[in-house]
């Protein structure tokens, strides 16, 4: 039996197709977020579908999730990214206890208890700082590929000290950084602990090991270690980090299939004559 979730993120949107049977992804797919939400979602999920050599009856049940969810009105049912993120870091890593995801338009911290249930949690989704948008400007401010700000962070040798964690105020800073002859690399490493203590801040007091990072941002070099100087806590990043969400909602779908189950042989039963 074959599901599919899809995480209809802020930049990227994901699909994951899960093989009930063997326990295991089947296939993947990822194309960056458009204005046509719906159709987007479509081509990533015909890619999946095309890789894992399946037709769309072949899928047993959808779940979408993420920023973009209610655009996939072809989803079978829609849950929140919380609910996902959370399901999808417990089948990789059962004795989780905390979740940070950073994406593209938000950042959250979600705390589990030791059934891998969400206890609370905590989200930034009104202020681009301390997500994956901030690193953009950075990476177009200073002229460096986005994926080579973990390298340039290090090379630091002093990291720059960020005090505005507002996206607009902080670019000015960095300009200002600039002038004033500050290295390239120095300032992305102030960035990325400005970043970690952001969310250091969400978290206060109580964060409860092991941490999983998940989201865009955790495939950058170096924002593990920043997250885990600022928490003062071991940091494990998931293993496909991208992927948690849309893992999450195919899990979801197969556990909510599996329940239906029972219903359905049974209607499908009723009324068939006995065999002698």
């Amino acid at each position: 039996m074959i599901t599919a979730g899809i995480d209809a993120g802020s930049r990227m949107i994901k699909v994951v197709l899960w093989d009930a049977g063997r326990g295991a992804i089947h296939a993947s797919a990822q194309v960056e977020q458009g204005v046509q939400q719906a159709q987007r979602a479509r081509d990533a999920f015909d890619e999946a579908l095309r890789r894992a050599d399946l037709a769309p009856g072949d899928i047993a049940r959808t779940v979408a999730t993420g920023y973009g969810r209610n655009a996939i009105e072809w989803a079978d049912t829609t849950l929140t990214e919380i609910t996902c993120h959370a399901r999808g870091v417990r089948r990789q890593t059962p004795e989780a206890r905390t979740v940070i995801d950073i994406g593209g338009q938000d950042s959250k911290l979600i705390r589990l208890d030791a059934d891998g249930r969400v206890r609370d949690f905590m989200m930034n989704d009104r202020c681009a700082a301390g997500t994956g948008r901030f690193l953009e400007i950075v990476a177009q401010r200073l002229e460096l590929p986005l994926n080579e700000l973990g390298a340039a962070a290090g090379r630091a040798q002093r990291p720059s000290v960020i005090s505005s964690m507002c996206v607009v105020f902080a670019e000015t800073e960095i300009v200002g950084l600039l002038s004033a002859g500050e290295r390239p690399e120095d300032i992305v490493a102030g960035v990325q602990a400005a970043m970690a203590s952001r969310v250091a801040s969400m978290a206060g007091h109580r964060l409860d090991e092991p941490a999983v990072f998940t989201g865009g941002v955790a495939l950058i070099p170096g924002m593990d270690r920043a997250l885990a100087d600022a928490l003062g806590r071991s940091v494990r990043v998931a293993p496909d980090p991208r992927l948690t969400g849309a893992l999450g909602a195919a899990l979801l779908a197969a556990e909510e299939w599996s329940r239906c189950l029972p219903q359905r042989t049974q209607r499908d039963t009723e009324g068939m004559p006995s065999i002698p």
